[in-house]
């Protein structure tokens, strides 16, 4: 009989400390999340320095909750999966050098992690993944359609040149003096409002799967100053609604069009901006109409910045024999196709 696999995740790339704890790459024995949100909302955006602060004072705590949530001990663990890059090369430190230290202390193999190769494998929490696949990944800092033909394998073959979507609605919450983060907040309001305004999509050059909203948001900004100049005023639903709008159609249109040309058995969503409702239900809609192609969309606690999603492709790492030693340092640029 087959030992059971037991692989802890840490993910400190941003505002969130966590940690969890995965057995056989597909079950969730402890998944740990202590939110920073609250403290970074008054500033309206993350603040670096304040969310290193919170990891510090935070990490120890959430690796023993998870440990006990779990009912292990590190004796028990196989492997240490941490997020290497991308993201805030403070925060990543923290994370990084906690794992180290675990590792070398209890002699545990430790397994560098990229931060979307985590978001795409938090699908496999869900069900198990079907290659060749294809992987939407819509977050704050990350815009991109990856193509899997394997386990461990990322193409990124579509990007943002610019702003990610979910920067976007940052910005524009901002411009609707919406708190922090506005995605959530611009999702709930488009749910209420109708696409009434002209706001342009960016499609690019033909046949191209990259993404582009710069142009979009500043063209949101420029529609309510000169409202606000005209003494007009537009319903902030409507707003939200028409904006949600041109972002939704062009990433799933884009999605859409790739899984023709790949190929695919599976469509995975993956990020934080994969929590959003609208672009769940347009997905949803479209993909009920394309035959022979799975769609898959984690639960909503899995969407957002968590530690479940590193352990489970830190599970697919440790069996692909990739390993870190204690010269791992953050990488805040670090390249998915890294892996190839």
């Amino acid at each position: 009989m087959k030992k059971d696999q037991w692989i802890m995740g840490l993910e400190t790339s941003c505002d969130e400390t966590a940690v969890a704890i995965i057995k056989n790459g597909r079950e969730i024995a402890a998944n740990i999340v202590a939110s920073q949100i609250e403290s970074h909302k008054r500033f309206g955006g993350v603040v670096p320095e304040i969310a290193s602060r919170h990891h510090v004072e935070q990490i120890t705590i959430v690796i023993e909750e998870a440990l006990n949530q779990a009912n292990l001990s590190f004796s028990d663990l196989d492997g240490i999966a941490v997020t290497e890059g991308p993201g805030l090369v403070g925060a990543l430190l923290i994370g990084v050098n906690a794992a180290k230290a675990l590792a070398f202390a209890h002699n545990i193999p430790l397994v560098p992690i990229h931060h979307i190769a985590g978001h795409i494998y938090a699908n496999q929490l869900v069900t198990e993944l079907k290659f060749p696949l294809l992987s939407l990944v819509v977050s704050g800092g990350h815009t991109e359609i990856v193509y899997m033909k394997e386990h461990g394998h990322f193409e990124v073959i579509g990007e943002t040149r610019d702003d990610a979507a979910g920067e976007a609605y940052d910005k524009v919450a901002r411009t609707l003096n919406l708190p922090y983060p506005g995605g959530p907040h611009i999702d709930r309001l488009a749910q209420g409002g109708k696409d009434t305004l002209d706001l342009p999509r960016a499609w690019l050059e033909e046949g191209s799967y990259d993404f582009s909203f710069s142009g979009l948001k500043s063209a949101v900004i420029n529609t309510v100053h000169n409202a606000e100049q005209r003494g007009e005023v537009i319903a902030p639903e409507d707003l939200a609604a028409s904006f949600q709008a041109s972002v939704i159609d062009v990433l799933v249109k884009k999605i859409i069009r790739a899984t023709a040309e790949y190929e695919v058995k599976q469509v995975l969503l993956a990020g934080g901006v994969a929590a959003n409702k609208g672009l769940r239900m347009a997905l949803e809609k479209a993909f009920s109409e394309k035959s022979g192609i799975e769609l898959v969309i984690p639960p909503l606690n899995l969407c957002t910045d968590n530690a479940a999603m590193i352990a489970a492709a830190g599970s697919i790492m440790f069996e692909k024999g990739i390993r870190a030693d204690l010269s791992l340092n953050a990488n805040p640029g670090l390249d998915i196709e890294i892996y190839n």
